[in-house]
């Protein structure tokens, strides 16, 4: 018997001496919680970084919906994801916060057949810490000289970088800003920078920004500069448990998780 173990029953004993029926009522709920988790079915879901608020809040209803499967998280910047999967990590749902990560791992076959769809939409914006003295009303304003660092996601693998550098590029102000990016490895690390005022502006998610109290949105890139922001998910073709793994992609659908989903400010695709 471990350790653990030992000084539960110990513990559950000295009750039961106490209250009577202490003992009693301790071991039928804990066989139950055990043959519960016995017969739960595990899922691994790789989902971009600026899910993980919402997710975790479906987690929830859905665990409560479905008893015999249990979620874990991986979240993290898409290309990184996207790179543990096609390294052999064992997920099972993969929810993208660009369509090009998922499009490699399609292009590979790595996605189990007719499971892929656009789930979610979003809106890039630019932020300043709170009171920050600057006066910014654009995208373009960036270029300003008492602008000194601005965080972004790597251009190379994280969306929210991917899109800043589009909106840069459109606006023709990218040569002028490379000398004072400061690059995160996710959109989170973007957000944290700003709000610790370690930069003076970065650009993240519409649902990123809306989650701090600590930053201000001081613009919203138009639609027109960058590529639409999707979030595509799909089942991953070597996934140890499909069916499962097709029951949480539809509940992600579901009414239920719309409401979550726009609660935190996603636009829900049709």
């Amino acid at each position: 018997m471990k350790r653990r173990n030992f000084l539960w029953v110990t513990t559950a004993l000295g009750l039961s001496l106490m209250g009577g029926v202490a003992l009693q009522a301790s071991f039928p709920l804990e066989a139950q919680e055990q043959r519960l988790a016995q017969s739960q079915t595990a899922l691994l879901v790789s989902a971009a970084a600026s899910l993980q608020d919402a997710m975790q809040a479906i987690q929830t209803d859905f665990e409560a919906a479905h008893p015999e499967i249990a979620l874990n998280y991986n979240f993290g910047s898409s290309g990184a994801l996207q790179q543990q999967i096609e390294q052999g990590a064992p997920v099972d749902v993969f929810i993208s916060a660009g369509v090009p990560q998922m499009d490699a791992l399609d292009d590979q076959g790595l996605l189990r057949a007719g499971t892929r769809q656009d789930l979610l939409g979003n809106r890039l914006v630019l932020i300043t810490p709170e009171n920050s003295p600057l006066d910014l009303d654009d995208f373009s304003d960036l270029t300003q000289p008492d602008v000194e660092r601005i965080s972004a996601g790597e251009f190379r693998s994280v969306p929210a970088g991917q899109y800043a550098e589009q909106v840069f590029n459109n606006l023709d102000i990218l040569a002028a800003l490379q000398p004072k990016l400061i690059f995160a490895n996710n959109v989170r690390g973007v957000l944290a920078a700003v709000e610790s005022g370690n930069v003076d502006a970065g650009v993240v998610y519409a649902t990123d920004a809306a989650l701090s109290d600590r930053v201000t949105v001081v613009a919203i890139a138009a639609a027109d500069l960058h590529n639409p922001i999707t979030y595509p998910l799909a089942v991953l073709d070597e996934a140890a448990n499909p069916e499962a793994a097709q029951t949480f992609v539809d509940y992600l659908s579901s009414d239920a998780a719309r409401a979550v989903f726009e609660d935190f400010g996603f636009t829900v695709l049709e």
